[in-house]
């Protein structure tokens, strides 16, 4: 049997990591400024990290939600005291798209209603709610295209006020930093405006948190920069640091009612041991406070570049999560940085680097970063 070919690989094999390091079979030295799309939060096998997964292999790695699971108890109580949502409730699931696809349907349970807002440029997840709300016709099957989302542009407050005011929609879905989109943010006013309109017209208000949340964009959560408090906010990505993990916070005003959601390996004992251990590390080393203070010297180091290299028209972002606007392709600069640099970036559309390293990412690896991609873009 081979692999179902859907991925373009870069010819690389990675077989070890440590902080912001990757290291291929040919014991290649690679600098991380991605982190497998943003998943790595507290850094490549760290100890700590390390040692509470391994210490609960030897103990139970799964039973069924049918019993008693207190490391989820436990989770629930760190992460609303961590995030400052400890009157909300928490639903724990497997991956992004999952979580957003309970939020959407918890959303509707909750007024009746069936029609979605979203973003121009928005992505979601690739399952079924979660990929029709995403603003990508290539990867919307017919089956997913029912029709019932409109998308709009970011910070037009007017166009989504509009829509709201037919008073049929159901949910507005939002990533307060666009990953795949570009980097693009959603702006204090329209995020107020919105979630104000929402309140106004019985619409539910949903925080897509997944790339910008869990601490990357500075602040825990990347709304929370904005002076918004969402009715349902979706996590994943850094919330297991590489374990597949994912959860839904919920307002209190929903009531949740016996079978009215369900999940098999979400909130197992390995993945709530995996978020504990993040929580642990995130905390103990200020890796939020690190975000936001390397990535404004991120962000200012990549603006100076810019000044001197023409082929950088604009530097975009918050905390650990920049976007690089370039006049070449991206593909050729990614390319350039892998094979002659060793050093990881990603991509969003044509032309745009996108930059999600750990959390734990240094003002020295920054600066060995910007030595790597002078090189690069100097000789294009």
């Amino acid at each position: 049997m081979k692999l179902f070919d859907v991925y373009p690989l870069y010819d690389v094999n990675i077989v070890k990591g440590k902080g912001c390091k990757v290291w291929d079979d040919q014991g290649q030295e690679y600098l991380d400024l991605y982190g497998g799309h943003a998943v790595i939060s507290i850094g490549h096998c760290h100890p700590h990290y390390i040692k509470m997964m391994t210490d609960q292999l030897n103990k139970l790695g799964f039973y069924s939600n049918s019993v008693i699971n207190t490391l989820q108890q436990q989770f629930a109580e760190r992460l609303g005291k961590a995030c400052g949502y400890d009157d909300y409730q928490l639903f724990l699931i497997n991956s992004g798209a999952e979580a957003n696809e309970n939020c959407l349907k918890l959303a509707s349970f909750h007024n009746g209603r069936k029609r979605i807002l979203s973003c121009d440029h928005a992505f979601h997840g690739r399952t079924s709610l979660a990929v029709e709300v995403t603003n990508n016709p290539k990867i919307v099957a017919p089956v997913n295209d029912n029709g019932n989302v409109t998308f709009l542009p970011m910070n037009d407050l007017e166009a989504w006020e509009e829509e709201l005011s037919k008073g049929d929609v159901c949910a507005c879905i939002l990533e307060c930093i666009q990953g795949v989109g570009g980097i693009r943010l959603a702006t204090p006013e329209f995020a107020q405006g919105l979630q104000a309109a929402c309140k106004r017209y019985g619409t539910v208000l949903i925080c897509d948190e997944i790339q910008c949340g869990y601490g990357r964009s500075g602040n825990f959560f990347a709304h929370q920069w904005l002076g918004i408090r969402p009715d349902l906010i979706s996590v994943a990505k850094g919330i297991g640091n590489g374990f597949p993990m994912a959860a839904v916070l919920i307002s209190p005003e929903f009531k949740p009612i016996y079978g009215q959601l369900g999940t098999t390996f979400g909130g197992n004992h390995l993945a709530c041991t995996a978020a504990l251990a993040v929580l642990d590390v995130i905390e103990k080393e200020g890796l939020i406070e690190n975000a936001h203070l390397v990535g404004e010297y991120l962000i200012e180091s990549l603006k100076d570049l810019q000044k001197a290299q023409p082929h950088i028209l604009e530097v975009r972002g918050r905390g650990l999560m920049v976007g690089v606007d370039l006049d070449i392709p991206q593909k050729d600069v990614r390319s350039k940085l892998i094979y002659e640099q060793h050093c990881f970036t990603g991509a969003a559309s044509t032309h745009i680097l996108r930059i999600l390293p750990p959390l734990c990412l240094s003002k020295e690896e920054v600066d060995d970063f910007i030595q790597r991609l002078t090189k690069v873009l100097s000789e294009i």
